[in-house]
């Protein structure tokens, strides 16, 4: 089985977030709780269908992940590009993702 991750847009502002092991949305990939088998994977779904019945979040998908040198990486590139933020610079003040981390 694949490694996977639960993600969504939080509803105040639409910032991507991940569900960590608190069973609080994070705004780093990196803090994600990593379901490892299908009752995890379930487990997350509960979550985060949850979340969204409150109206925490909106578009709530358990994504695929993979671990590479030490980092969770989203398999999709769209996830990626939500992972890491925009692929240019879009306004002042505000970063961009690393294009070696989106083409990897």
């Amino acid at each position: 089985m694949v490694d996977k991750v639960l993600t969504a847009n939080r509803l105040t502002d639409g910032i991507a977030v991940w569900l960590d092991a608190n069973g609080q949305w994070a705004e780093r990939l990196q803090e994600a709780f990593v379901a490892r088998h299908a009752e995890a994977v379930e487990a997350l779904e509960t979550a985060g269908k949850q979340a969204f019945a409150s109206n925490l979040v909106v578009d709530v998908n358990v994504i695929e992940i993979e671990e590479k040198d030490g980092k969770l990486r989203p398999l999709r590139l769209r996830e990626r590009i939500r992972a890491e933020g925009p692929t240019i610079a879009y306004a002042e003040g505000h970063g961009y993702a690393d294009p070696a981390f989106i083409a990897a």
